[in-house]
C-alpha cells in the first residue's frame, strides 16, 4: 500500500511538470495539487516556445510526455469532436503509439507465465525480434507445432498496474476540476474520464478482444470475401492472445494493390457493405477500420485484424441512427431534431429556436445535393460541431460510430473518389426502419406500451397521495414560465387521452378475447347482439380502433 501511495505521488509530481512545462500552470495553481505536494510552483520551469504553440499542441505535447496511458486516453479523446474543440482533436488524432520494444527475456518470461508452459513446447518457431511495439502490447510473429504461422501478442509487464494507478489519478483531477472550473462540470469530466478509464481497462483483457473477433468472424461466415483471423484459445490469456497470421497487402500499400492488380473499386464497396451490414444489421462493429488493420488477400479478399476497439448498437440504438441518417438526407429538419433528442443527452436550458435555425442552416447545405456528391463524414462532422456548440452529450458508442465513418469514408474514397457512401447507407437504413414497421414487431411496441400504461394507472393513486402531500406540507415547487405553459397543458392533456385510449382498447380487447373463448367452448361459431354479429363486428371495431392508435404513434415520430 505505502509503495502503491509513493508511485501515485512521483506520479503526480511528473503530472505536475508537465502541465507547468507546456504553459497549463494556471491549472496546477487554481487546484490543490501544490498543496498535495507541497512544492512551489516557482520550482518548476516553462518552455521557451510555449507561447507560439496552439493549445491543441500543447495538450498534445502534455500527453506524449506522460507517456502510455495518457496516450491511449488521448486517442480515445480524439472520437470526441461533440466535447472538445475541432483544433484540439486534430492535434490529439495524430498522437503516435509506437515504443521502444521490451526485451526478449521479458517477453519469454511473460509467456510461460500465462500458458504454463515453455515456448518450445507451445511453438516450433519464436521470433525473437518483435514484429510491432505499441503502449500496452507489442506482436512476435511464429509457427505452431501444428504449422500454422501465427501472430502472438504479448502485455508488456507492469502495464495494468501503471494504467490503474494512472486512472486513480486521472479520476482523482477530474473532481477537482469539476469543483473548481464550469467547463469541466458542462461536459461532466468525471463521467468521460470513467468512460475512457473503462475502455482501456477492456484493451488489458485480450480475452475480451479474442471474444470480440470471435463474433465478428461469426458475422461473416457465410461471406467469402470478409475474412476474420482464427483465435487459438489454447494459446491465449488475458495478456497473450495467439491468433492466425494473415498474409497479404496492407491497405496503405498502395504500390502493391496497384502491382498485383486488385480491384480499387471492388475493395471499396466491400468495406462499406460489410461495415454497414455490421451497424444496421449485427449492432457490433469494428471501430477502428484504418488502413493498417485492412489486409487484402487475392480475389480482392479482405482480412479484418485488431478488434481491440469495438462499438455495440443496441435496437433502439440502431433506429435512431439511421432515422437521423434517412432525416437528413430527405431535408426534414424535425426529424433530424428529433433524432438528435433520442440520441443525445439535451441540456434542459438549451434554447430550441437557436438550435432549429442551426439544424435548417445544415439542411440548406446538403439541399438538393446529389447523394453522389454527400460526404457522410462530413455531415457527421457537422451534427459533432452543433452537438459541441449545444453542449449535448452523444452517448460514447455513437461518437465511436461516427468516428468510424470519418475514417471508413477516409479509406474508401481514396481507393474509389466516385463511391457514395450515403447512396450505399440509405437502402440499410430504410431496410430497418422497415423492419420496425412490421407488423409482429409493432405489436411488440404496443404492448409494451399498453403494458408502461397499465403501470402508469396502477401507480396513479399513490402517486396522487405524494403530490397533494406535498402541496398540503407546503413542499411543491413548480417552475413552469407563461410562453411554456399552454404547449405543457396540450402535451398533457395528449398524454391522458392516449392513455385513456389505449385502457379502452386493452378492455375492449379483453371483452373481445372472452366472447370467441366463450363461443368455442360452447361450440357457437357467433354470438348475435339485434341481430349483429358481434364477434365480427367487434373484430372491426378493435382492428379499426388499433390501427388508429399505431397512425396517430407513426406520426407522432414516437415508437
Amino acid at each position: 500500500m505505502m509503495r502503491k501511495r509513493i508511485r501515485q505521488l512521483q506520479r503526480y509530481r511528473d503530472i505536475v511538470i508537465a502541465l507547468v512545462r507546456h504553459g497549463f500552470g494556471f491549472l496546477v495553481e487554481e487546484s490543490d495539487l501544490l498543496q498535495r505536494l507541497r512544492i512551489p510552483i516557482r520550482r518548476f520551469q516553462v518552455d521557451d516556445d510555449t507561447d507560439r504553440k496552439s493549445i491543441g499542441l500543447r495538450i498534445r505535447d502534455v500527453v506524449e510526455e506522460l507517456g502510455p496511458t495518457f496516450i491511449k486516453l488521448g486517442q480515445i479523446a480524439s472520437t470526441r469532436s461533440d466535447l472538445l474543440p475541432e483544433d484540439i482533436v486534430k492535434e490529439l488524432e495524430k498522437l503516435q503509439d509506437d515504443v521502444k520494444p521490451i526485451p526478449y527475456k521479458q517477453v519469454e518470461e511473460i509467456v510461460e507465465a500465462e500458458l504454463g508452459q515453455s515456448i518450445a513446447t507451445v511453438y516450433e518457431r519464436f521470433e525473437e525480434q518483435s514484429h510491432a511495439a505499441a503502449s500496452i502490447g507489442q506482436v512476435h510473429l511464429g509457427v505452431l507445432h501444428t504449422g500454422e504461422r501465427v501472430a502472438i501478442k504479448i502485455q508488456r509487464p507492469q502495464a495494468a498496474e501503471s494504467i490503474r494507478i494512472d486512472l486513480e489519478i486521472l479520476a482523482d483531477l477530474a473532481a477537482i476540476a469539476e469543483r473548481r472550473f464550469a467547463w469541466a462540470r458542462r461536459i461532466q469530466m468525471e463521467v468521460l474520464i470513467a468512460e475512457f478509464g473503462k475502455s482501456l481497462l477492456n484493451e488489458l483483457d485480450y480475452t475480451k478482444e479474442a471474444r470480440n473477433a470471435e463474433k465478428i468472424a461469426e458475422q461473416f461466415k457465410d461471406v467469402a470475401h470478409i475474412y476474420v483471423p482464427l483465435i487459438y484459445s489454447d494459446y491465449s490469456s488475458k495478456k497473450v492472445m495467439t491468433m492466425q497470421y494473415i498474409e497479404g497487402v496492407r491497405l496503405y500499400q498502395e504500390d502493391q494493390l496497384n502491382a498485383y492488380g486488385y480491384d480499387r473499386a471492388r475493395i471499396a464497396n466491400r468495406l462499406i457493405q460489410a461495415l454497414f451490414h455490421q451497424i444496421f444489421v449485427e449492432g457490433l462493429f469494428h471501430a477502428d477500420p484504418h488502413p493498417g488493420n485492412i489486409v487484402i488477400q487475392p480475389g480482392e479478399v479482405i482480412a479484418l485484424l485488431d478488434f481491440g476497439m469495438v462499438g455495440r448498437l443496441t435496437v433502439e440504438s440502431k433506429f435512431h441512427f439511421s432515422s437521423l441518417i434517412i432525416a437528413l438526407m430527405r431535408q426534414n429538419t424535425d426529424g433530424v431534431i428529433k433524432a438528435i433528442y433520442r440520441i443525445g443527452l439535451i441540456d434542459e436550458e438549451l434554447d430550441m429556436a437557436e438550435l432549429r435555425f442551426d439544424i435548417e442552416e445544415l439542411r440548406e447545405r446538403y439541399f438538393r445535393v446529389p447523394l453522389s456528391r454527400v460526404s457522410l463524414g462530413g455531415v457527421v462532422n457537422d451534427l459533432f460541431e452543433v452537438a459541441y456548440k449545444y453542449h449535448i452529450r452523444i452517448p460514447a458508442d455513437f461518437i465511436l460510430l461516427g468516428k468510424t465513418f470519418i475514417t471508413i469514408e477516409g479509406v474508401v474514397t481514396k481507393l474509389d473518389p466516385t463511391i457514395s457512401i450515403v447512396k450505399i447507407a440509405e437502402p440499410f437504413g430504410l431496410q430497418l426502419l422497415l423492419e420496425r414497421l412490421r407488423p409482429k414487431n409493432l405489436t411488440s411496441s404496443l404492448l409494451k406500451d399498453v403494458t408502461d400504461y397499465g403501470h402508469l394507472l396502477i401507480d396513479f393513486p399513490r402517486q396522487s397521495r405524494e403530490f397533494f402531500s406535498l402541496m398540503k406540507k407546503g413542499k411543491l415547487h413548480m417552475n413552469i414560465s407563461v410562453p411554456d405553459a399552454y404547449d405543457f397543458l396540450r402535451k398533457l392533456d395528449r398524454i391522458g387521452n392516449r392513455i385513456t385510449f389505449g385502457i379502452v382498447l386493452l378492455s375492449f380487447s379483453l371483452i373481445m378475447m372472452g366472447l370467441i373463448i366463450g363461443s368455442s367452448i360452447v361450440g357457437r361459431k357467433h354470438y348475435f347482439l339485434l341481430n349483429v354479429p358481434t364477434i365480427e363486428v367487434g373484430f372491426v371495431l378493435a382492428s379499426l380502433m388499433s390501427l388508429w392508435l399505431l397512425f396517430s404513434i407513426f406520426k407522432s415520430g414516437r415508437f
